[in-house]
């Protein structure tokens, strides 16, 4: 008769297959220095096989969003005029910690590895010496029961020693079970005890066998896999049964464990065909990136129009799983090499623009000599339409070199607001027309206080929108009033607000247009809110750049992983919520525009 597989040995080969076919740990986008502190966290834990996955993956992680920078950086320094070859990484002191963290790991990693081998050694020792104290038991003429207890203390010592290593596990567990089934089989011992064991174990093994059954009905196959690993131990840790259904047990417990065994492999199975579709993805993505036909970009708009193209390959690219690990490093490597073909002759396609910026250079720069020549004018109506007029043109010429950009338009701004400034000196004395101004808005307060609650919402707003219109087109009033009469005023206005239930964005674009009458009514007003709308446009586009990225990063969640609905629906949350102040920007910077007369 054939001898039956031996669990155990099944058990560890299962085991080390998983081990392998182990998918890589997931992380959330990090920063860099996130990464790092996670790591640090990852580094003090006991090493397992879930460390050394995290481990590997904010590796992975790290590295490539330095990548990313790096790319990105490469590209700045390209586009700000620099050569490409002159381009050099900065040392990244996140990446030193990384490395003296995985420097750490490793050791741990090495020490636990030696450790364990040793442990398994001495566990192997262990059990060929309890080996040949069943030897001698089944020789032994003393006393049964002696004998008997003396052999359920081997068996319990057998049970407590674990792992030993690999390749001794398949004939250890053979010579075991040989002088285990001998001691019964051999030795005269009472039938009664004989049996009485025989059912205990016939019992356990019987438990085991519908454990494993029951994992069928287990939904993650990870787990159920590992459960089985488990219940293969604790069948190797009960004794055995009467002979004449030792093999019936046996088969039908191998039986059951098959049928995991078998949707374990299947599960990997169907990751590798998911890496093969993967990688066909990845390939079409390439395919297209190379077929670029660049003789036909000709024009700033068709390199414009072609480098958001390539952006939304990048991004379905990241959208894209692993492919099978052969062709892994290949298909990115080929992707990136398409890339940064395309990045190259955009530069050199920029580069050749770089005389339209000098041209645009020197007319920002004759503007700045013309308003110089203006600064000291005290002709202020004349004069202050002139730099308006010149702040007009500086708006309509094109952009100039980054390195040129801040220091021409300071020198520019700085001509404007000395002019303001002194404008501002000369009327900064009618201190009694900012008395009649004080006197007017006390006046219009009290006619918003008065507003008649019991007219219909849309006259009482119409009325309120009114008032608020005659209080923020009068003056300055005296400074000292100033935080004084602008409380009473808000006051005045919010209660009805509230009564009418005006939402909280109208209510600041109403605040803003009263921030607006004090900066429309000094002497450097038009610089102040020229500035106040540069502000706002800077807002404006990171605005547009943070509703961008969410919106890329819900096409990066799985909503059927555990807890990606949630955070999706916390994303979009975030970006209607981004929206709306997109839209309230836009509304201010209007109300800007209308003060300096862009809308006319």
């Amino acid at each position: 008769m054939n001898e039956p597989m031996d669990p155990e040995r099944i058990a560890n080969e299962n085991a080390a297959e998983v081990e392998e076919k182990l998918p890589a740990v997931e992380t959330d986008k990090l920063s860099k220095e996130e990464i790092v502190e996670q790591l640090a966290v990852a580094v003090e834990q006991e090493v397992s096989d879930s460390t050394k996955n995290e481990v590997d993956a904010l590796k992975q992680s790290f590295y490539k969003l330095k990548r990313i920078e790096s790319e990105a950086a490469k590209k700045a320094f390209v586009e700000a005029g620099g050569a490409e070859e002159e381009f050099k990484v900065d040392v990244d002191e996140t990446e030193e910690k990384l490395k003296e963290l995985l420097a750490v790991f490793r050791e741990k990693k090495a020490s636990l590895t030696a450790e364990t081998e040793k442990i398994k050694e001495e566990n192997l020792v262990a059990k060929k010496a309890i080996i040949e104290k069943l030897k001698e038991l089944i020789e032994s003429k003393e006393d049964f029961y002696k004998v008997y207890n003396e052999f359920k203390k081997l068996q319990q010592q057998w049970k407590e020693i674990k792992q030993i290593p690999q390749a001794a596990v398949n004939d250890i567990w053979k010579d075991y079970q040989h002088y285990s089934e001998k001691f019964y089989d051999l030795l005269k011992i009472n039938n009664e005890m004989r049996d009485y064991d025989f059912k205990k174990n016939l019992e356990l093994k019987q438990n085991l066998c519908d454990a494993v059954e029951r994992l069928d009905e287990e939904k993650d196959v990870i787990s159920a896999f590992y459960q089985l690993q488990k219940l293969h131990q604790e069948w190797r840790e009960v004794g055995p049964v009467a002979r004449e259904i030792r093999e019936e047990l046996w088969a039908r417990f191998k039986k059951a464990s098959s049928v995991i065994n078998k949707k374990h492999q299947d599960h990997f199975d169907a990751l590798r065909n998911l890496e093969q579709r993967n990688l066909e993805e990845k390939t079409l993505l390439c395919e297209e990136m190379e077929a670029i036909d660049y003789s036909k970009l000709v024009s700033f708009k068709e390199w414009d129009e072609q480098n958001k193209r390539v952006l939304e390959l990048q991004d379905k690219w990241k959208t894209i799983g692993f492919a099978p690990k052969k062709n892994n490093v290949k298909i990115f490597e080929r992707f990136r090499a398409a890339c940064d073909i395309f990045f190259q002759k955009k530069g050199d396609f920029y580069k050749g623009i770089k005389e339209t910026m000098d041209v645009n250079l020197d007319k920002k720069k004759e503007l700045c000599e013309q308003a110089e020549a203006l600064k000291d004018s005290q002709d202020w109506k004349e004069t202050t339409d002139k730099l308006i007029s010149l702040q007009k043109k500086w708006k309509t010429i094109g952009p100039v070199s980054r390195k040129f950009s801040d220091t021409v338009w300071k020198r520019f701004i700085t001509a404007c607001d000395y002019f303001f400034e002194q404008k501002n000196t000369h009327f900064s004395s009618q201190k009694s027309e900012e008395t009649e101004n004080l006197k007017k808005k006390k006046e219009i307060i009290a006619q918003i206080i008065a507003i008649d609650e019991t007219i219909p919402a849309n006259e009482a707003i119409a009325q309120l929108r009114e008032y608020m219109a005659q209080f923020n087109s009068i003056g300055f009033v005296p400074f000292r009033e100033k935080d004084k009469i602008y409380k009473e005023y808000r006051t005045a206005v919010d209660s009805h607000f509230d009564r009418l239930k005006v939402d909280e964005s109208e209510r600041r674009l109403q605040s803003f247009r009263s921030n607006m009458n004090d900066m429309a009514s000094g002497e450097k007003s038009k610089n102040r809110l020229l500035s106040e709308r540069d502000k706002l446009m800077r807002n404006y586009e990171r605005l547009k750049g943070d509703i961008q990225t969410y919106e890329n990063n819900i096409g990066f969640l799985s909503v059927s992983s555990k807890g990606g609905g949630g955070l999706v629906k916390e994303m979009q949350r975030k970006i209607e919520s981004l929206k709306d102040e997109l839209l309230l920007i836009e509304k201010k910077i209007e109300v800007i525009d209308q003060s300096l007369g862009f809308d006319n």
